[in-house]
């Protein structure tokens, strides 16, 4: 009995933390968990192709083809779970846990479902499928053997990225952690054992990897089943035949999807262009992107932060709460962008020669990381505005947003530019397109708040 009450004051502690605490305080405790999530995924992603590539050339490429897949189902996974997460929100914040409960429980169906239809579908076109994602006859035979353990552990990667989000939705980062990093960290350990320690090869590295994620998804979903959190899933809860709150799950987790979906596309387009300038230019152009993201992991870190808080705050109709938190997302972001850009400016050759020694790489990179770097300064209010949008249901505005930097404005201006301006027009595309969609985001956010009640609505259930 004890434990039950000390688990419904906790819940409580929690809803009265995301509507009345601090700020400052709340975004930056959500903001931390999310960031590191994401810098240790993308270090695993470097150890792993650094293992894998022992192997050899082929195996190596083999990797990367399948990672190239592994977006497709964590595009799923975020759909869902942004999707459900950011209605859960708003659910909680108006204090309706018993349809806050269904959403969760709806959104994770799906997403187990999404990711055993990527699986059956994947089996069933394996031969095929290794060579639609770009493999070459002497990568195809690692490819094959590493995506059968990926395709194996796909319901359980899409879940666990969908509870992984639903946790940080309700406040409750930290525990989303615990199961994303143990997934991670127990990858990294695998790797070496199974491929070298058990002489598996790639095999040992795909089995790693769908160990680790099946771990990774009973950790989270026991967060849910005892009763860690204040929604709960359950079958009795599940909303499948519902097509209305389906929908509204995938519509409100589109730009979630669409973001991901159009990142692919557009690294599949700058290799493209960058390979016709020789092997250097895409690898500079790689390189670039690795560096970029953990500088840009850092605001989209922080707008990880501020949707929970938002998505609670709107639901509870507390609007002077929710300006102050987008403000604040957005100069902390600014601020902390500013001093990563700084080392960005100063560093960039160091920083490029780091990944490869190579003088034609290094004046490449250079130049492009330096015009990306700058580029940064205007993403805060990209980022938080697309928050903004996708938090409070407004889903429309949330696709626009999610739309410009990455497809919209950057698709057309790479190919404009690289038949005008060469390799010189490949490194100013994506500098420019952040710089473009900076505007319609202000104007965006500005007229979202203009719509909103100056004061707040005691919307709040005792």
């Amino acid at each position: 009995m004890s434990q039950s009450e000390g688990e419904k004051k906790e819940k409580r502690s929690t809803y009265q933390m995301m509507i009345e605490g601090n700020i400052p305080q709340v975004i930056v405790m959500l903001s931390i968990p999310a960031i590191l999530s994401m810098l240790v995924t993308n270090i695993y992603n470097i150890v792993d192709t650094a293992f894998v590539g022992r192997l050899g050339t082929s195996a190596s490429g083999a990797v990367g083809i399948v990672f190239g897949f592994m977006a497709i189902i964590q595009a799923f996974g975020f759909m869902f779970g942004h999707g459900s997460g950011n209605m859960m929100a708003r659910s909680l914040g108006a204090r309706n846990v018993e349809e806050a409960s269904r959403i969760a429980s709806t959104g994770f169906c799906c997403s187990l479902l999404s990711g055993l239809a990527i699986e059956i579908v994947g089996f069933l076109t394996l031969d095929r499928l290794v060579f639609w994602l770009g493999s070459t006859p002497t990568i195809a035979p690692y490819a094959k053997i590493y995506i059968s353990y990926i395709l194996a552990a796909a319901p359980f990667m899409t879940a666990s990225l969908s509870l992984n989000n639903m946790l940080r939705y309700e406040g409750r980062a930290g525990l989303g952690m615990i199961g994303l990093m143990t997934g991670a960290f127990l990858n990294m350990a695998g790797d070496p054992l199974f491929m070298f320690g058990l002489d598996m090869g790639i095999a040992g590295a795909g089995l790693s990897t769908a160990l680790s994620q099946t771990i990774s998804f009973a950790i989270l979903l026991s967060m849910f089943l005892r009763g860690k959190t204040e929604s709960r899933i359950s079958w009795s809860y599940c909303g499948l035949t519902d097509g209305r709150l389906v929908w509204d799950i995938m519509g409100t987790g589109m730009p979630s999807m669409l973001r991901q979906g159009l990142n692919s596309c557009s690294t599949v387009l700058l290799n493209s262009y960058s390979s016709v300038y020789g092997d250097a230019a895409v690898a500079a152009m790689s390189i670039v992107s690795r560096i970029v993201f953990f500088v840009f992991s850092i605001s989209l870190g922080m707008g990880q932060g501020f949707q929970p808080v938002s998505g609670f705050n709107y639901g509870a109709k507390k609007y002077k709460r929710l300006r102050q938190a987008y403000r604040f997302t957005i100069m902390v972001s600014e601020a902390i962008i500013t001093v990563g850009v700084a080392l960005l400016l100063i560093f960039s050759p160091h920083l490029i020669g780091l990944f490869r020694n190579d003088p034609e790489v290094i004046a490449v990179g250079t130049r492009a990381l330096q015009l990306q770097g700058l580029a940064l300064l205007a993403l805060p209010p990209c980022m938080a505005s697309e928050m903004l949008y996708q938090s409070t249901g407004n889903k429309k505005g949330a696709w626009i947003l999610s739309s410009l930097r990455s497809g919209l404005f950057f698709i057309p201006l790479l190919i404009i530019l690289a038949n005008i301006r060469g390799l010189a027009g490949i490194q100013e595309a994506q500098p420019l397109s952040t710089l473009l969609a900076f505007i319609p985001s202000v104007l965006m956010g500005r007229s979202f708040f203009a719509r909103l009640p100056e004061a707040d609505e005691d919307s709040q259930q005792t």
